[in-house]
């Protein structure tokens, strides 16, 4: 598809867009745009009925029209039939994908949050993935193994992530054949626990 340099005058946003963004998130874009320029352009409808409504980008285009843009980047679509419209714009916004939290936390934090995330987010994330995908057994015959799930209150969670990253550095007997290292962690700070009781 060809990207085109339109007037931004002529461009209007669909009035049925569900997509809104915070004050933090404009600032973000307003601030990617100054420095890097208008690097992903809109998706428009060229359509004779639906003449330049913009389907995808309107965030984009907020921000260009209030730093005074001439023109934008843009892609032409040609759909007619207004529900068609709609879904492309939903599935637009929908459609982002997710992040490799793997990759991700090889990015310097600094530079993630200037492009955006808070610590909240950044917290939540690297939380799911702080202790890599071993949590999880294979699908398929766990036998003997079990898998256990539980609910912590965060500092709870805080000290137990804690207590098994210290542990995982421990020797490795009594495992019995068990090779996922959060689990043998685990096993090891309890049956500790449990021998310092008896």
């Amino acid at each position: 598809m060809e990207i085109v340099n339109v007037d931004i005058k002529t461009l209007k946003p669909a009035e049925y867009n569900p997509r809104k963004a915070s004050k933090s998130q404009y600032n973000d874009l307003k601030k990617s745009l100054k420095e890097f320029g208008f690097v992903d352009p809109l998706i428009v409808n060229s359509a004779e009925s639906r003449k330049n409504i913009v389907i995808g980008g309107h965030f984009r285009l907020r921000v260009a029209i209030d730093m005074k843009f001439e023109t934008v980047p843009v892609v032409y679509v040609d759909i007619s039939d207004i529900e068609k419209e709609k879904e492309l714009n939903l599935r637009l916004n929908f459609n982002q994908g997710e992040w490799d939290i793997d990759l991700l936390a090889n990015i310097d934090e600094d530079l993630l949050k200037e492009v955006g995330w808070d610590d909240d987010e950044l917290g939540k994330m690297f939380q799911l993935n702080s202790y890599g995908t071993d949590f999880d057994l294979p699908d398929g015959d766990k036998e003997p193994f079990q898998q256990i799930t539980f609910t912590l209150a965060d500092k709870q969670a805080e000290l137990i992530k804690s207590s098994v990253g210290i542990a995982k550095k421990g020797n490795n007997a009594d495992v019995f054949g068990n090779e996922n290292s959060n689990g043998n962690a685990l096993y090891r700070i309890v049956k500790e626990w449990a021998e310092q009781k008896t």
